[in-house]
């Protein structure tokens, strides 16, 4: 009967060293994953860049195929609507964009036939290579990059097989372009209106905003200030952006 009573007391003793364990495990394993998130960061930051890189390569793909069976512009609204965007037909006052999801249907095949003349590309992933889709729409009047991240100067040179037909364009708000990239813009003779608002990268927007008038008679320049970039001795230059 003793060695059975005593087994209870081993057992309190076993209970309680097992306790001590028990609550310093938790804390060891919560520094661990803390130590291992922390050194995985930089992996995870890579893999986003990766991703972000392939999805985009993805959607600025050359739909040569849809080109093949429907036409260029059937091709080019498929682009567009792929990146979120709209796009309105000569003649037929409505727009075709995706919904809140981004799922849009086949509709605009009914017009594969009819001139775009507006394309709306604004807050996308355009690029360079994307735009190889829409340059064969040559009756473009309206061209919406606002807020395009990865439009570039580069991306600008190709505008100009838009210059006899190109009336409004906007450019707002693209982070990459410069004063070189606007230089380009002079085939565009027959623009009316031009947005160049929030381009952070063009310095001396005062002195840009002259040339570009100069360049650009005709054309309503909106965005730029004459006073833009200018400063006095009381209130100097801003400091150059860090990149």
């Amino acid at each position: 009967m003793q060695s059975v009573r005593a087994l209870p007391a081993a057992g309190r003793g076993c209970l309680r060293s097992s306790s001590t364990i028990s609550s310093s495990h938790p804390k060891q394993t919560v520094l661990k994953y803390l130590r291992e998130k922390v050194s995985a960061a930089p992996t995870v930051r890579k893999w986003r860049q990766e991703i972000g890189f392939w999805v985009r390569k993805n959607k600025n793909e050359l739909y040569l195929e849809m080109e093949g069976s429907h036409g260029k512009y059937a091709a080019a609204a498929h682009y567009t609507l792929k990146m979120g965007g709209g796009v309105r037909f000569h003649g037929h006052p409505e727009w075709f964009r995706p919904d809140r999801l981004g799922r849009y249907t086949w509709d605009f095949l009914r017009h594969k036939d009819v001139p775009i003349e507006c394309v709306d590309l604004s807050g996308s992933v355009a690029t360079y290579d994307g735009l190889s889709n829409i340059v064969k729409l040559r009756e473009l009047r309206e061209l919406n990059l606002s807020r395009c991240a990865y439009i570039d100067d580069w991306a600008l040179s190709r505008l100009h097989v838009w210059k006899d037909s190109l009336e409004v364009l906007s450019l707002a708000g693209c982070l990459r372009v410069t004063e070189r990239g606007l230089a380009s813009l002079h085939h565009l003779r027959n623009l009316k209106h031009l947005d160049v608002s929030d381009l952070p990268a063009v310095s001396h927007k005062g002195l840009v905003m002259i040339l570009m008038e100069e360049m650009l008679p005709a054309c309503e320049i909106v965005g730029i200030d004459y006073t833009d970039g200018l400063y006095t001795e009381d209130q100097p230059a801003s400091p150059e952006p860090v990149i």
